[in-house]
């Protein structure tokens, strides 16, 4: 297991026999700091970037990389990933229409179509990652779930995402909450624009806009309050649609 310190780079060599279950600190060897095997900030870009190369491309051993598959609730019937039924591409062509329509809304900002469901990638600890999951395919999001961060990173550059949520226990022994900051920070700023990125950690307050600014992100969720994730999202994607309608009708673009 390889670990990065955060105060001086240093790439620290640990073997995997003697890594304990759960967080742990080491010493770094170099600067003398504490690092915690699982980062408190996971939108540092000064450790996203020190990590290297990124998981997606790196050691393919022969196989193409798999992304993210789509979050399928036990008893239900999957029809298929929005890539390949036709009708995901048509409802997003119709949305697409309806942006250039000035008439469509009353104040020229495109509406949602109700079938043209937001697809959202759920980067979470194991303990987490089906109870966020079940919650968000419930209302109405198509929702995929990363196991590791290889298959996050795939996801990320394979699909069009609208939402990417992110838990800094995320994969911590191939620290995927650094690599999937670094998808989300390398984007260009019309790409971020169209990227609804939000934070659930145990050591943010729920809806602090002042951590969400410094990490990056649009939404910054407590996992005590995971109950009240979706109607947070709704409510929180609408404002920022709402901060953004000029941009929109400008470029004939519609809302996330």
């Amino acid at each position: 297991m390889i670990i990065v310190c955060q105060n001086c780079s240093a790439r620290i060599q640990i073997d995997d026999a003697k890594v304990p279950s759960g967080s742990f600190s080491v010493r770094c060897p170099k600067c003398a700091a504490t690092i915690s095997s699982v980062s408190a900030s996971p939108a540092s870009q000064k450790s996203a970037l020190s990590v290297g190369g990124s998981p997606s491309t790196d050691h393919p051993r022969f196989e193409r990389p798999k992304p993210a598959p789509a979050f399928d609730p036990p008893g239900e019937t999957r029809f298929g990933e929005p890539s390949e039924l036709p009708l995901a591409d048509v409802a997003r062509a119709l949305s697409e229409l309806m942006a250039r329509n000035p008439q469509a809304t009353d104040s020229g900002r495109t509406e949602r179509l109700k079938w043209n469901r937001r697809q959202v990638l759920i980067c979470a600890a194991e303990a987490r990652r089906e109870t966020i999951a079940r919650m968000l395919a419930d209302s109405g999001y198509q929702v995929f779930v990363a196991e590791d961060t290889r298959q996050a990173v795939e996801r990320m550059r394979e699909n069009r995402l609208e939402v990417v949520l992110l838990d800094p226990e995320f994969d911590p022994a191939e620290q995927g909450a650094a690599f999937v900051t670094r998808e989300v920070n390398i984007l260009r700023p019309p790409q971020r624009r169209r990227l609804f990125f939000g934070l659930i950690s145990p050591s943010f307050r729920t809806l602090d806009a002042h951590a969400a600014f410094l990490n990056n992100a649009n939404i910054t969720v407590n996992v005590n309050d995971l109950a009240e994730l979706p109607s947070m999202l709704d409510r929180t994607i609408r404002e920022y649609n709402e901060l953004y309608c000029d941009f929109y009708r400008a470029l004939n673009v519609p809302a996330l």
